[in-house]
């Protein structure tokens, strides 16, 4: 009888409480997103069982010296994870659609307003007394607003590493919502007129322009902006090692196997982050509701910018192509074109958008590299 006692006393049901009986349930329902809805399942499922790995009572995976803790240690707090995923997206990244259309880069560039309007509405809310934000954790919280999960989770690991896994589900969350988030802004400031504008067909970008942007856009952030080289460099370096053609081995496995086996790791190590006692905060739902704003903001200001720029240019841009500067590649493109064909089933705009959408993951890693350099402790 003592013996079934003792085992009793030992197990998980008996030391469950209603905290991680919650955070049980949430990770069931990313995971639960991520295969049946299809929502960023490559993120939202190592995230979920991470979830769900962290608060079963017991196991202690997520403390110190803990295995998702490790994970956490050596490639979170460290900054390797993102930095290698976005090597990874480099090397699948083609900046032909911004280098044929120059211009789109100031819609890349006006998405980046949410990131700047979040950090300033955290600061009012906090100042209001509704939350308890810090500039560092604004800084954070506003980069969800690129909709670039690795630059959110890499600001977030130096500015507010404690509130790293309500920064990363919220980033992921939206970045996977983005048909159902973008099309009503879209829709609401922009004409059916404005839908249907078609756009001339891009221009051949040779192989030396494609070679020579990566080298040149390291070294112009380089002497700005040190703190962005990071970031930068590696995105960089995987768009090099693609476009070069010499060394195709490593631009496949950076496209491929590396980022695979990363992207398992780096959902883990999130998902320890998602420990009852760190997550089920009054700031959680903060952030979540600031992503979203952030989010929403970023989409409204590329499109504002594209029709400021026809005002401004005989030559013009249809207006939804705008909202893909956020970072969401390739989704935010594919709404775009997706929006464009409802309006006018001839009207093509997934290259044109492509444009302002890699524009948008340079525009979000130099806005990381500038909370960084001012606001890193």
């Amino acid at each position: 009888m003592e013996q079934i006692n003792t085992l009793w006393l030992s197990s998980g049901l008996y030391q469950l409480d209603l905290l991680q009986g919650i955070m049980l349930i949430i990770g069931l329902l990313l995971l639960y997103l991520a295969i049946h809805k299809k929502f960023e399942p490559l993120l939202l499922l190592p995230i979920g069982f991470g979830a769900i790995l962290s608060n079963l009572p017991g196991a202690d995976l997520a403390v110190d010296g803990g295995v998702l803790h490790i994970f956490y240690s050596v490639g979170i707090e460290s900054g390797v994870f993102p930095l290698i995923i976005f090597m990874g997206v480099g090397a699948m990244t083609d900046f032909g659609p911004l280098l044929a259309n120059p211009k789109t880069l100031l819609l890349g560039a006006a998405a980046q307003f949410g990131i700047f309007a979040t950090v300033l509405g955290a600061v009012g809310l906090t100042y209001l007394g509704v939350f308890d934000f810090s500039l560092s954790d604004a800084a954070a919280i506003g980069i969800i607003g690129g909709a670039d999960g690795p630059t959110s989770i890499y600001v977030a690991s130096k500015l507010a590493p404690e509130l790293l896994g309500a920064i990363a589900v919220a980033s992921y969350s939206y970045m996977a919502l983005v048909p159902l988030i973008q099309p009503p802004i879209m829709r609401a400031l922009t004409t059916q007129a404005e839908r249907q504008i078609q756009m001339k067909q891009l221009r051949q970008v040779s192989k030396l322009e494609k070679i020579a942007f990566p080298i040149v856009l390291l070294i112009l952030v380089g002497f700005l902006l040190p703190d962005a080289v990071p970031l930068i460099g590696m995105f960089t370096l995987g768009n090099l090692m693609k476009e070069s053609g010499v060394v195709d081995r490593l631009s496949d496995t950076a496209q491929n196997a590396l980022i695979n086996i990363v992207t398992i790791f780096l959902g883990l190590a999130v998902g320890s982050k998602l420990a009852a006692d760190k997550f089920l905060q009054p700031e959680t739902l903060g952030i979540l509701l600031l992503g979203i704003v952030a989010f929403s903001i970023g989409t409204a200001s590329g499109v504002i910018m594209a029709k400021i720029m026809n005002m401004l240019s005989k030559q013009k841009i249809n207006p939804l192509i705008g909202s893909a500067g956020v970072s969401a590649v390739p989704m935010a493109a594919r709404v775009s074109n997706k929006l464009g064909l409802e309006a006018n089933s001839q009207n093509f705009l997934l290259m044109h958008a492509m444009g302002p959408n890699v524009a948008g993951v340079i525009g979000s890693a130099i806005a990381a590299g500038i909370m960084i350099q001012y606001l890193s402790p």
